[in-house]
């Protein structure tokens, strides 16, 4: 962090305790939000073994009526997550936490969104095909270097490589889930 608290963009190399972060983080959410049913997924970077990410754990949360899931969601501020509104994607509620020294993205969706398939079919071919991972890997962290702290254009810069992934991926995944 800076000593003004701009957030600083920094991709890392993989580091094995980030699906024992998401676990931790996972039982705080539901903790919050219980009684409310929940599944909850790691998503995102941190979630493929070997590949170089941002150090944030993106979660994957899928409830079966929004509705619900509003009542409760204001909990989730006990555990110090931010609440965003759909933060650009329809349909999703999303949630930060860590502010500049972001720790943790919590995206919730409701049964049967189709963002829940996209994110767990590109996580799932990256784990899958390490050699892209590995090439991902590589842009985030040219990126990072380049983008002089812009999250906006760190995103930009990497958007066509992602967007060429992520379609090779739901071929790959309705394939793989036939």
């Amino acid at each position: 962090m800076s000593e003004k608290g701009k957030r600083i963009i920094e991709v890392v190399d993989y580091d094995p305790y980030w699906p024992e972060q998401f676990q931790v983080e996972a039982k705080n959410i539901k903790q919050q939000i219980k009684p409310l049913s929940i599944k909850l997924y790691h998503i995102g970077s941190t979630s493929v073994p070997g590949l170089a990410a941002k150090p944030t754990i993106d979660i994957l949360a899928e409830v079966s009526d929004m509705n619900s899931f509003e009542q409760v969601a204001y909990k989730l501020a006990v555990a110090d997550y931010v609440a965003k509104g759909e933060n650009g994607i329809p349909g999703r509620r999303y949630f930060e936490k860590g502010g500049v020294r972001r720790i943790c993205h919590l995206h919730v969706f409701e049964c049967g969104n189709s963002h829940i398939y996209r994110h767990l079919c590109f996580r799932d071919y990256l784990i899958a095909h390490p050699d892209i991972a590995s090439e991902y890997g590589f842009l985030k962290k040219r990126n990072a270097k380049s983008c002089n702290n812009n999250i906006d254009i760190y995103c930009q810069d990497k958007n066509d490589f992602v967007k060429n992934i992520e379609s090779l991926a739901i071929k790959w995944g309705i394939k793989v889930n036939v």
